[in-house]
């Protein structure tokens, strides 16, 4: 499973706004690779932000 892939996955089961870090404590992925991950999503505009430094699923 690619890394943008777990992201999402994450965000969708937490349910909660979250921080890349936090995303990548529960996930065990890199920081950077989660980093990466979040950017393409964004772009593909499958996450949004509701608050600064925080991201969750879109829908």
């Amino acid at each position: 499973m690619e890394a943008k892939e777990i992201v999402l996955e994450v965000l969708k089961k937490e349910g909660n706004p979250m921080s890349a870090g936090q995303i990548a404590e529960i996930s065990g992925l890199e920081r950077k690779e989660v980093d990466k991950a979040m950017k393409v999503l964004k772009d593909e505009e499958l996450i949004v932000s509701p608050k600064r430094c925080y991201w969750e699923a879109k829908g």
